[in-house]
């Protein structure tokens, strides 16, 4: 044998390689994807909804007229057809823009990536909500930046928050790159940020010059009424926009996209060519055809009306078996619930337990830079029926008051 450790190549590894982990997510899939497990876990759309004969018959016709440019190389910002779609999809949220000022990108994750490539050096400061989506999280940490969370409530991020932590930041003689957010149905916690709230952060980033980077793979996702128009809405200055049809069309084809002033989307169209080259081009014309002759939005209906009674489904369960001193949110829209244990129990410990008990969820941990989530926890209500997500939640009661009576049996003592 070789070498003197499992690792032969650890010296030569790069220092950002330290920053990055697997995911609490990722780590899960191997077990809450076993059929006797409810998962919870998941983020997944119920692509089982969309109409696959129709799709067939939508990729049939693709390849047969335009199969060979659609398999080929493409421009490496993308499909202007595409881009001048997805232009008539932001209108509708109130977001004017240009074709020119969109980049396509292998999903929106893909875009966090090349935005923290493109604006982080090693150490710099990143603001995000506290929880974030964890994998902000992993393209922040890759690129060897200072995650710092702001509080949040049933309302949102908030702004006096906001203004602590620039004012935290002032007193070290340093500055944030900018706020990261997802203000509309939020990854994990599944509030969104109020109406009013949405002015004041938009007020306090311009007095203190601080660059905003809006994600909103949710927005459309709604189940009661059309949610508060997008930062970007409002602010065309000082605000990055990060969109995706993951969740309106299938998360499978990795397409989303960063709308950007021109001087970053020329960065941004240099760091892809330098990564992927171009986005897929079969991807592309697959989600130009859905959007031009599919009956698209109707589909998302199908979808709202699907999550919400799932939702309901969890809401009804979580009140129903849940013991006292647990709580939870009530997002009005997204695909997750954020729920809180009750005092002296830990999620994450808890989480081999669950499994036991055949149910999984994701540990709140996971969605902190810095160690907080302890008693917190993501619960997922797109994937399962709601019969199993009852039976979900049943199991899960019986782990939450077997680690309670632990911790009271050893008279507070952590479970």
């Amino acid at each position: 044998m070789s070498g003197t450790t499992l690792d032969d190549y650890t010296g030569r590894y790069a220092s950002r390689v330290n920053g990055m982990a697997q995911s609490e997510i990722r780590a899960l899939f191997s077990v809450a994807s076993r059929p006797e497990v409810v998962s919870l876990a998941g983020g997944n759309p119920y692509t089982a909804a969309l109409p696959m004969d129709e799709l067939g018959e939508m990729f049939t016709r693709l390849l047969s007229q335009v199969g060979a440019e659609a398999l080929g190389y493409c421009p490496g910002q993308g499909s202007v057809a595409l881009r001048e779609a997805l232009c008539g999809v932001l209108d509708l949220s109130g977001i004017r823009a240009s074709a020119d000022d969109l980049v396509l990108t292998t999903g929106a994750q893909q875009g966090l990536d090349l935005l923290a490539r493109t604006f982080l050096d090693p150490g710099d400061i990143v603001l995000a909500e506290g929880p974030t989506y964890v994998g902000a999280l992993g393209a922040f940490q890759a690129s060897q930046a200072d995650v710092r969370h702001l509080p949040m409530d049933d309302d949102g991020l908030i702004p006096a928050g906001l203004e602590e932590g620039l004012a935290a930041l002032e007193r070290e003689g340093r500055q944030a790159k900018f706020l990261y957010t997802i203000p509309t149905y939020q990854n994990p916690a599944g509030v969104t940020l109020s109406e009013g709230r949405r002015e004041e952060i938009l007020a306090i980033a311009e007095r203190h010059g601080l660059l905003v980077i809006e994600d909103d793979p949710y927005s459309m996702i709604s189940f009661e009424g059309a949610p508060p128009a997008p930062l970007r809405a409002r602010a065309e200055r000082g605000v990055i926009y990060l969109g995706t049809v993951s969740k309106i069309f299938a998360a499978g084809l990795r397409l989303g996209w960063v709308l950007a002033p021109p001087a970053v989307r020329d960065k941004l169209l240099l760091a892809i060519e330098a990564s992927i080259l171009c986005p897929s081009g079969l991807t592309q014309e697959a989600t130009l055809r859905f959007l031009t002759e599919m009956e698209w939005r109707q589909q998302v209906k199908v979808f709202n009306t699907l999550y919400r009674d799932r939702r309901d489904a969890l809401l009804g369960a979580l009140g129903d078996y849940m013991p006292e001193g647990m709580t939870w949110t009530v997002p009005g829209g997204g695909l997750f619930i954020w729920a809180t244990l009750p005092e002296g129990l830990d999620s994450k410990a808890m989480l081999p337990r669950a499994l036991q008990e055949r149910v999984a969820y994701v540990p709140g941990t996971g969605f902190y830079a810095d160690g907080n989530g302890r008693r917190e926890m993501r619960l997922n209500f797109s994937t399962q029926t709601a019969e199993s997500i009852r039976e979900g939640v049943r199991r899960l009661a019986g782990v939450v008051a077997g680690d309670i009576e632990l911790r009271d049996t050893f008279a507070g003592g952590a479970a």
